[in-house]
């Protein structure tokens, strides 16, 4: 597999929200981009990560007993900056992939924020990402004429 950079491969428009985005919006905005996590911006810096479990962790138990409207106006209420991860790990844009997919190994996260220099967010990384470089690489080394094919009889052996 070539030595590929993070800022190859990573979502340059990141959907993203602000601490004081509330817990409903932010679920909106994952369900209608079909995305799984959110960078927290404030001031123009990274200040967290929202992700799809945190949203269904903040939701009401089916043990609660409290009404169903009292529910939707307490959860209404919730900003991101309660839920959020703070200070999430992050990657360089010239990080490589193998570097990325480490650290997301490690930390057993599935997504990683895209930072340049000045710790501005400049894209997202995922696992999904990453994926897909595994299969384009398979695809190339499967299309590759430099496979020798070996005859025996009538059955090839590569």
């Amino acid at each position: 597999m070539k030595q590929e950079l993070v800022r190859g491969w990573m979502t340059r428009d990141v959907v993203t929200v602000t601490p004081d985005t509330v817990l409903p919006m932010a679920h909106r905005l994952m369900t209608d981009n079909q995305i799984r996590r959110l960078p927290v911006i404030e001031n123009g810096r990274l200040v967290g990560i929202i992700t799809r479990g945190d949203v269904r962790g903040a939701e009401a138990s089916d043990a609660t007993s409290l009404s169903i409207w009292e529910l939707h106006y307490l959860i209404a209420k919730i900003k991101v900056n309660k839920i959020m991860t703070h200070d999430p790990i992050t990657v360089s844009q010239d990080a490589t992939i193998g570097e990325a997919a480490q650290v997301m190994l490690d930390n057993k996260i599935s997504g990683l924020p895209v930072v340049n220099g000045e710790g501005k967010l400049v894209g997202i990384i995922t696992e999904s990402d990453i994926f897909r470089i595994v299969v384009q690489d398979w695809k190339e080394q499967a299309e590759s004429p430099s496979r020798e094919t070996v005859r025996v009889g009538t059955s090839p052996i590569l």
